[in-house]
């Protein structure tokens, strides 16, 4: 499981997506810079990107899915649960 949040990526992807900060977000440059480049791939590809967060299916740079909405940390920030 990413260390990324899904929420953030989700946010980020709606603000921003054709600009590719969802996926610069998630460790993804190249295919970032593509979106950057093709304006979100003329938008089908943000759609795609947005439709794949939703449904758990998109993966930071590590291939770890991006699946976690919330974490909550204690005062230390030790993760103390995950909200999927």
């Amino acid at each position: 499981m990413s260390e990324k949040s899904r929420l953030v990526a989700f946010l980020l992807c709606w603000l921003f997506g054709i600009f590719g900060g969802h996926r610069f977000y998630v460790g993804k440059t190249g295919t970032g810079l593509v979106w950057l480049f093709t304006l979100g791939c003329l938008g089908i590809g943000v759609l795609v990107d947005l439709i794949m967060i939703l449904l758990g299916k998109f993966y930071d740079v590590q291939n770890k899915p991006v699946l976690v909405w919330f974490r909550n940390c204690d005062a230390e920030g030790k993760v103390l649960s995950y909200s999927v």
